[in-house]
């Protein structure tokens, strides 16, 4: 143990217990300092004790964006479970999966916000959790208060799992990528020694802090700052925050900015607080780019990473946005120091400058495998790399563009969708023959998920019934916001959907395979 790391909940104490009286979360009506945010934490972890729940369990969260939902996070890192995240927006069906999966001991849900899913849910896990609860039945929220506030000992093994995160392929369902302590402690120290930080940030959170938004949360505690958090975004909800509470840090995703961009009274906010906004999770287009540039000023950082790498591969500094560089604009930046990348041919071996090749990592950043899945493992890890599935090249200077995916998915609107989970729910719907989904250029979602449909002879097949059913089985981030109806798709000489010859029309001229 003499050379191990720091793991999660050392770091949140770390950070909570350098500036006791600062505060840490500030909501509407609410200020929490660290020194109180630590004692609701240890409050919280007491309840989930008297749940039956130990050192090592799997639980899953399916939370909003809320102060509660930081402090259900915390006590679950201070106790020790291992976590998984349910997206917000993905359906029941997925949810189960998930949790079925994962072979979950827990469900913390947020009652307030995800009634719904209650019933939905409640025969998928052994036991559920309400954030909130009843006066007859009473969640973790009014059950802590009550609760000891001593502080017991945390997890000290940087090598133990602390977190499953689903991410999904392109046969075959969702994959549990499993991160050990050394992986976030890694992104953590990656994030603080590589951003453009505010001497003392103020953070806004407006994608799920269960996901991307939350990984900032602990160095923006470490550098002393403040979180606020957003649950429903909206571009004039953003922009009275930001002019509020003179927000200096953020994270968006493309399609939240160009949300900004077209927001017709955006030059009746004062946004002059912002030093850095992070962006990622998928490709921004560079024509907006340039506009955002001209519109809020040389304020914004691109991050590159995946699931398997979460966050810290690459960084296209807010010095490298030079609004009349357009070509420097579809980077997405340098390595990030403390990785190795190389971009590999299909035969492993390492391409020249200036040429594609699938961008592969090694780093301690990197997870620790896949649950349950040793034939992934085993490519995803082909000769001592893991392979991001994502094609590259890299110029003279050292930065990094991404040019296509090997993987067959889609990126829209920050959210990735995997189209042959699509493709598998179109095919039980009772009008479809055969169908392939694919992602085409759209000028706000970077790519819009569309399905080539060959439906059954002699029905009556449309658009609006096959959208309805895949938003009602796959969530509305799953679902095709157009539907092409043809004769026949075009094979491959093996037999195989030529979805190369789908894409052709849409992305001619558009320089690369990525929006």
């Amino acid at each position: 143990m003499i050379h191990s790391c720091s793991t999660a909940p050392q770091l949140y104490l770390s950070a909570l217990r350098q500036n006791p009286e600062n505060i840490a979360i500030q909501t509407e009506n609410r200020s929490v300092t660290c020194r109180q945010l630590e004692t609701l934490g240890w409050q919280t972890v007491r309840v989930l004790q008297q749940q039956g729940l130990h050192t090592g369990d799997t639980i899953a969260l399916l939370m909003s964006n809320r102060l509660e939902s930081l402090v259900a996070l915390l006590a679950v890192q201070l106790m020790g479970l291992r976590y998984v995240s349910l997206h917000p927006m993905a359906s029941p069906e997925d949810h189960k999966f998930v949790l079925s999966d994962s072979q979950a001991n827990a469900l913390i849900i947020d009652d307030q916000n995800y009634s719904d899913r209650k019933l939905a849910l409640a025969d998928a896990v052994p036991t559920m959790i309400e954030l909130e609860g009843t006066a007859d039945r009473p969640g973790l929220m009014m059950l802590a208060p009550a609760m000891d506030d001593s502080p017991l000992t945390p997890p000290e093994d940087p090598g133990i799992s602390y977190r499953l995160a689903y991410t999904g392929g392109t046969t075959g369902r969702s994959k549990g990528v499993i991160h050990t302590h050394r992986t976030l402690t890694t992104m953590v120290m990656q994030m603080l020694a590589t951003y453009e930080w505010p001497d003392t940030p103020r953070y806004l959170v407006t994608t799920p802090i269960s996901h991307a938004g939350g990984s900032l949360v602990i160095p923006t505690l470490l550098k002393g700052g403040t979180i606020y958090f957003m649950d429903k975004y909206s571009p004039e909800l953003f922009l009275r925050m930001v002019e509020k509470y003179r927000i200096n840090f953020t994270f968006l995703v493309p399609t939240q900015i160009y949300g900004l961009l077209d927001y017709p009274r955006l030059s009746e906010f004062d946004h002059s607080s912002l030093e850095l906004v992070l962006y990622g999770a998928s490709p921004i287009a560079p024509s907006r780019l340039q506009q955002v540039l001209h519109t809020f000023g040389q304020v914004f950082g691109q991050i590159y990473g995946q699931s398997e790498a979460p966050m810290t591969i690459s960084y296209l500094a807010p010095k490298d946005h030079i609004a009349d560089q357009p070509e420097r604009l579809r980077s997405c930046g340098k390595i990030i120091i403390g990785n190795q990348v190389q971009l590999l041919s299909a035969d492993g071996k390492p391409v020249p400058t200036g040429e594609i090749g699938e961008l592969c990592v090694r780093s301690p950043l990197i997870m620790e495998k896949y649950l349950n899945r040793p034939e992934e493992n085993e490519k995803v890890f082909a000769g001592g790399w893991l392979h991001t599935g994502d094609m590259a090249r890299m110029d003279t200077n050292g930065y990094l563009y991404l040019v296509d995916r090997n993987k067959d998915m889609i990126i829209s609107g920050g959210f990735n969708v995997y189209p042959s989970e699509v493709e598998h729910c179109l095919a039980q719907h009772p009008h479809v023959a055969s169908s392939a989904v694919i992602g085409i250029p759209h000028e706000k979602w970077g790519e819009q998920v569309t399905a080539v449909v060959v439906p059954r002879r002699d029905v009556d097949c449309s658009a609006e019934d096959l959208i309805s059913y895949v938003t009602k089985h796959k969530g509305a981030v799953n679902s095709p916001k157009q539907i092409i109806f043809v004769d026949e798709l075009p094979l491959t000489a093996v037999g195989k959907i030529d979805k190369k010859a789908l894409r052709a029309q849409s992305w001619a001229g558009e320089g690369r395979q990525i929006h």
